[in-house]
């Protein structure tokens, strides 16, 4: 039973949900409770402040089977807490150590993705009707905490990010239905509260909770940063360091508030969207393609469209990855404006259009825009250009009107990062993969220490030879792709991934035996997505 006073500890999280506005009257809400001390208190507050928050609230669990019984044992748990306060308890369990090896992703990102996906169901995204009366909840309470936020801000600065990333954990994310409307959303209301006041609180009211076994696994990034990293700071450096990375976060989603709703501007007024000559078809109709630009109208191919298109491009152009259309913007206005002006607009054409723009790349089409000389350009990822004219900078989508003879290619790859590879039809990308290994095919790992000289991504040569593992010696490529019926040109373009002189992924094999990981530590992994062709509709 609940205390008639409200506890100090609940008074902060109210005040926390009001000036953010997390939970109104009438609010259905889902409490994500894994058993934690984080997600237990979180119940137990919004407990205390249901009827001054004039709230509904149920319990949610998702057993992720990771822990056999001891997973059963926290859903059962979690289970007798409902029924303790008569709550509605929503439930869901899936394999994430299968799902991790299917998608060739970490254990915590497929949780993370497995979880969440849940979470979205209860909030109606995938509901086959409009209906508001459809949905299950309207928002879903997860228990973050400062920690947490402090945590997630130093992880990303130790990886490299922008105010974005510097953002941490938002108290507040919508989430869409497949009509593109706002169904729910996910709130954090503890993201002020230390995770030593959730256990003190617990104390304080004699309510046990479940310990999780893999919060001690230091394969896990969060659990070092957790464990080594935060407590070293605090001690040596600044003992309110959690504090400080928390109020940064706050600052960073704020500025990017800001120039959200600038960059919003400038993509509908300051620069100017067109769809290539060579895309329109030779009707009386001003476009084929869709090509998603603000205030656009989609437009679809009718069948006498189709006599007046080459098919092939236009197959092509629907699964570019991305979108055909060319911007430009005023070359005058641009170098009038700040760096972070300049920046910021930069990276919001890469985004719109999904060009992978890195902060290299930004900088460097920042001093090329400030050259002279009128009709230069400067290639971009993807096989995008930039044209730099007297009065404007234009961005050139690639044109995909003929199919390129085959011809040799060579790309080099950021560890980690991503890039697209038009001649493969494929994005690669490379991944660090933390100490066990778990979830993950032995014979897809690269052991770091074993690579000489940056990774390039080209196509086969004549005389390249590569040694996949559970084979007795080297092979060539030619006899290797001939053994496996791979068909001319697809086996011209087929691709390799070198280090220095050495081949040491190939696309279908193995990765050879000597460059394998070893156990318990750091691994590099290479994937490939290959972009799918449908026929036009």
């Amino acid at each position: 039973m609940y205390h008639v006073s409200v506890h100090s500890l609940a008074q902060r999280a109210l005040s926390h949900i009001q000036r953010n506005d997390v939970l109104r009257a009438g609010d259905r809400v889902g409490v994500a409770v894994s058993g934690g001390i984080d997600s237990v208190a979180l119940l137990h507050l919004l407990l205390e402040l249901r009827h001054e928050l004039g709230i509904v609230p149920s319990v949610v669990h998702f057993n992720h089977k990771l822990r056999a019984a001891e997973s059963d044992a926290d859903q059962q748990f979690v289970a007798k807490l409902a029924r303790e306060h008569d709550l509605q308890f929503h439930t869901d369990a899936d394999d994430v150590a299968q799902y991790a090896s299917e998608e060739h992703v970490s254990i915590e990102t497929a949780a993370r993705d497995l979880r969440y996906g849940f979470f979205r169901h209860l909030l109606g995204e995938d509901s086959a009707t409009e209906s508001s009366n459809s949905q299950t909840l309207d928002k879903l309470a997860t228990g973050h905490t400062l920690d947490d936020q402090a945590e997630t801000v130093l992880m990303r600065l130790i990886r490299g990010a922008g105010l974005r990333g510097l953002g941490g954990i938002h108290p507040r994310i919508p989430v869409e239905n497949e009509h593109q409307e706002v169904c729910g959303e996910i709130i954090r209301p503890l993201l002020t509260i230390r995770r030593c006041e959730l256990e003190q609180y617990l104390n304080d009211i004699d309510q046990p909770w479940r310990e999780d076994s893999t919060n001690a696994d230091d394969h896990f990034t969060r659990n070092r940063v957790r464990k080594l990293v935060l407590p070293l700071l605090e001690r040596e450096f600044n003992p309110s360091v959690a504090e400080n990375l928390a109020e940064l976060s706050e600052i960073a989603r704020g500025e990017e508030d800001y120039w959200d709703n600038e960059i919003s501007g400038w993509l509908g007024t300051t620069v100017h969207w067109n769809e290539p000559d060579w895309a329109r078809a030779p009707s009386n109709e001003p476009s084929l393609v869709q090509i998603g630009l603000p205030g656009a109208k989609p437009r679809q191919l009718t069948p006498a469209d189709v006599d007046l298109v080459d098919v092939d491009l236009q197959s092509r152009i629907d699964n570019a990855p991305w979108l055909v259309v060319n911007a430009s913007v005023s070359r005058m206005w641009f170098l009038g404006e700040p760096f972070a002006v300049q920046r910021r607009l930069v990276k919001a054409i890469g985004e719109h259009v999904r060009i992978p723009l890195e902060f290299k790349h930004v900088e460097e089409i920042l001093r090329f825009a400030e050259e002279e000389g009128a009709g230069k350009e400067l290639s971009l990822p993807l096989g995008w250009k930039l044209v730099r004219q007297p009065d404007e900078l234009i961005f050139l989508t690639p044109d995909l009107r003929e199919a390129k003879p085959p011809r040799d290619y060579e790309y080099e790859l950021s560890i980690p990062g991503t890039m697209f590879v038009f001649e493969a039809r494929s994005t690669f990308e490379i991944r660090h993969i933390p100490p066990g290994h778990a979830g993950y095919n032995p014979d897809e790992l690269l052991d770091p220490e074993s690579l000489h000289g940056p990774l390039m991504v080209r196509n086969w040569r004549p005389g390249d030879r590569f040694w996949p593992a559970h084979t007795k010696s080297p092979r060539k490529i030619k006899e290797l792709l001939q053994e496996r019926h791979v068909p001319q040109p697809e086996r011209r373009l087929w691709p390799v991934v070198v280090s220095g002189d050495e081949i040491i992924w190939m696309r279908g094999f193995p990765t050879p035996a000597k460059l394998k990981a070893r156990p318990g530590q750091d691994a590099l992994m290479i994937l490939e997505k290959p972009l799918v062709s449908e026929p036009a509709k």
